[in-house]
């Protein structure tokens, strides 16, 4: 129903990605740009016991980078993509609760791409640039990455605009090879994406959360201005709701 402020990340930074559990209760953030460099640093919330939460930091990524993606639990999550010196990048890690470990690569390096999956063994990676647009999706087995449907639309700057798992995800929102804000919206259904509705105000550097294809919250991004706008997605329609408290964006 409505947004609460709880305790702020120990670095800020922007274009970094994460993942958490079903409820506000753990979840991990890494990565990012914090103003002067690209930085590897994670840092791990936990809600329980304190009474506005806490973030702690933990073991770093293996990459500093910056504009990747990442699906999964605090406990099995994969990070992917970005860009780091000398460029864009395909790296993928995953975080087994403790540690990073570096895994096999994504088959199309490219940064601000979507990602949606349940954890480090089955998602998939969405759109992106690197030079170019991107509209490829990549399917993950646990293992490695294969080429599968594309999306409709090729779109950037969403690399949290994806949610859901490997066979029922939602993509919204970004902008298009002009750099120009879009509404579009898409639904995966493990074979295809299909367009769909779309949120009420075109932005890019939105957040989606969803468990699957059926229910969605979007919120924040630069429309422009920068926005606090939050939309909930019920399966077929978006729906203003209350709003962030503060408008960000690259979330």
């Amino acid at each position: 129903t409505n947004w609460t402020e709880v305790a702020d990340l120990s670095t800020a930074r922007d274009g970094g990605a994460g993942f958490n559990n079903t409820n506000n209760s753990n979840a991990v953030y890494a990565g990012g740009h914090n103003g002067s460099n690209k930085v590897a640093s994670t840092e791990e919330w936990t809600g329980a016991g304190a009474p506005q939460g806490a973030w702690a930091t933990i073991n770093s990524l293996n990459n500093a980078r910056e504009g990747m993606s990442g699906f999964g639990i605090y406990t099995a999550g994969l990070i992917f993509g970005g860009e780091s010196p000398p460029g864009v990048m395909g790296n993928t890690e995953t975080f087994n609760g403790t540690n990073w470990t570096e895994v096999n690569d994504l088959n199309t390096s490219r940064r601000t791409m979507g990602g949606a999956g349940a954890n480090n063994t089955a998602g998939i990676a969405i759109g992106g640039w690197g030079p170019s647009i991107y509209d490829n999706t990549e399917l993950w087995n646990g293992t490695n990455w294969t080429e599968v449907n594309d999306l409709n639309t090729g779109r950037v700057k969403s690399q949290s605009a994806g949610a859901g798992t490997s066979t029922s995800a939602i993509y919204a929102g970004g902008a298009n090879p002009t750099g120009t804000a879009v509404n579009n919206s898409e639904t995966w259904n493990g074979t295809n994406w299909t367009e769909t509705n779309n949120l009420n105000q075109a932005r890019y550097g939105l957040a989606v959360s969803a468990a699957d294809n059926t229910a969605a919250v979007a919120f924040g991004g630069f429309e422009p201005p920068y926005t606090n706008r939050t939309e909930s997605w019920n399966g077929s329609n978006w729906t203003e709701v209350n709003d962030l408290n503060s408008a960000r964006s690259n979330l």
